[in-house]
């Protein structure tokens, strides 16, 4: 077993960026070239519509509070559905595993991953609406694998088996498996924290069973669920990032510089990376940058593909919207909180030292943030802690619709019911996994399964992006109403 993981680590250092036969460091993975290559190619054709049209795609979300056209769950429920697969374990351990990969400066790069990833993520959710099917019960189902087959052709159909694939063993791993371990670590240590014993399988049990009670009726369940409870969490947790940051702000400056210092390689590497310190900037910023805004994985195109609108440019730009509020919100508020607060940490030769949390050597991924908010606030390792609770639950609720479209397009209608039960049965199993490493190796792999055949479609396809924002562009200046394709 020990050598099948080392065989997969080796192979997602590769794809990824990272050490290579545990000497060298890779300069940057291919997946890195593939995002970064992709968004800044989207960024340009679209001629800077992230920049020119954020505004009015925040007014398109507030609108689609109510049907805008056909589908399954309004424009607002969508971007909440597909907020609640990005908005995970990612904006808190994410966030402090890249700061302490690649140094403060993994933050930039985290934010350049974005904004390019809003052009993809534009491109993608545009094309997910432009050839989603209707069944013959009336049904929406679109995404990826959609786009590749009804946009590119039949004798495109391999690929968008592949991105099916990978779209099963991403959820099942990194969707499911991974974050019901994530809940399930979290409430083990505030009950140890409390004084309490809670067995794994209770928590299992608990955790499976609210997941059965909000999948069980399908995208009209999830999307009703997320589009009550995503805007409130993410709102929360950024509403007591801001009081910290607040109580912190003489050190906001010394933290903006510092990351940008440090992405441009004007700062001294972290973690002993002497000499690859901006390569591991973008390394740990790309990587974790895509693992939670997932723009250009095509994931997210699923849920926006099941939106009430005629309009693909319209939901495009709310998928915008999406990318904004993960990375350039979210994950900012994290960041900025673990890079201002100071406290008395143990250093790893046991010394006391009066610095920051993600500089000890003691602390890893979420205990760096948890550590952070508890010397910034009164009680803010339980604010973590309920973040973790909910982003992790709703990354598990979002997913599970991911997964499910890609076995439907694989097996028909009649495997959604099945993979239901299935999913459940694997977030109870996720909860007494005791280590989750090579999990995490998969569901990297994975990732990139369902990324290759994405970005080869919409790149194949952006001719006809390019015209859809073309033609919207031309209808706005003329005063138009946005064109419409169902």
């Amino acid at each position: 077993m020990d050598g099948f993981f080392g065989g997969v680590a080796t192979f997602s250092n590769f794809i990824w960026g990272g050490t290579w036969n545990d000497t060298r460091l890779l300069p940057v993975g291919v997946v890195t070239i593939a995002l970064l290559g992709t968004g800044l190619f989207f960024m340009i054709g679209l001629r800077f519509r992230p920049f020119r049209r954020l505004g009015a795609a925040f007014g398109h979300l507030w609108r689609g509070r109510t049907a805008q056209g056909d589908g399954e769950i309004t424009p607002w429920q969508a971007v909440s559905t597909a907020l609640s697969g990005q908005v995970g374990t990612g904006n808190l351990a994410g966030v402090a595993t890249a700061i302490t990969l690649g140094g403060p400066g993994a933050i930039f790069w985290m934010w350049v991953t974005a904004i390019v990833g809003m052009a993809a993520a534009f491109a993608e959710s545009s094309l997910a609406v432009r050839f989603r099917e209707r069944r013959a019960d009336g049904q929406f189902h679109g995404g990826p694998m959609y786009y590749i087959r009804n946009g590119l052709g039949p004798r495109w159909g391999w690929l968008a088996v592949l991105f099916c694939i990978g779209a099963t063993t991403s959820s099942l791993l990194t969707g499911n498996m991974i974050q019901a371990n994530s809940v399930a670590q979290s409430l083990l240590e505030a009950g140890r924290t409390l004084g309490m014993d809670v067995p794994n399988w209770a928590i299992g049990l608990a955790v499976a069973t609210l997941t059965f009670l909000v999948i069980i009726g399908g995208i009209r369940s999830i999307g009703a669920f997320a589009g009550r409870l995503v805007p409130v969490m993410a709102i929360g947790y950024v509403l007591a990032a801001l009081l910290v940051l607040a109580l912190n702000f003489e050190h906001l400056g010394t933290a903006f510089a510092l990351i940008f210092r440090s992405a441009l390689g004007f700062e001294p590497a972290a973690g002993g990376l002497a000499g690859y310190g901006v390569l591991a900037a973008i390394r740990a910023g790309v990587a974790r940058g895509l693992f939670s805004n997932e723009a250009g994985q095509g994931s997210t195109p699923i849920a926006h593909a099941a939106a009430k609108t005629n309009s693909p440019v319209r939901q495009g730009e709310i998928a915008m919207v999406g990318v904004f509020i993960d990375t350039i919100v979210v994950c900012t508020m994290t960041a900025l909180v673990i890079l201002v607060v100071q406290g008395s940490y143990v250093s790893g030769d046991g010394t006391q030292v009066v610095d920051y949390a993600w500089q000890s050597t003691d602390l890893q991924a979420s205990a760096i943030t948890t550590a952070a908010f508890a010397q910034g606030i009164a009680g803010g390792q339980w604010i973590v802690l309920a973040a973790q609770l909910l982003f992790a639950f709703t990354t598990i609720i979002g997913w599970s619709y991911y997964g499910e479209q890609a076995v439907i397009y694989l097996f028909g209608d009649r495997a959604a019911l099945p993979f239901r039960y299935a999913w459940v049965v694997f977030v109870f199993i996720g909860t007494l996994i005791v280590n989750v490493d090579g999990l995490w190796l998969l569901g990297d792999i994975g990732n990139a399964s369902m990324l290759f055949p994405n970005v080869i479609a919409i790149l194949a396809l952006s001719g006809m992006v390019f015209a859809m924002a073309r033609e919207a562009d031309a209808r706005a200046a003329a005063g138009a109403p946005l064109p419409q394709r169902d």
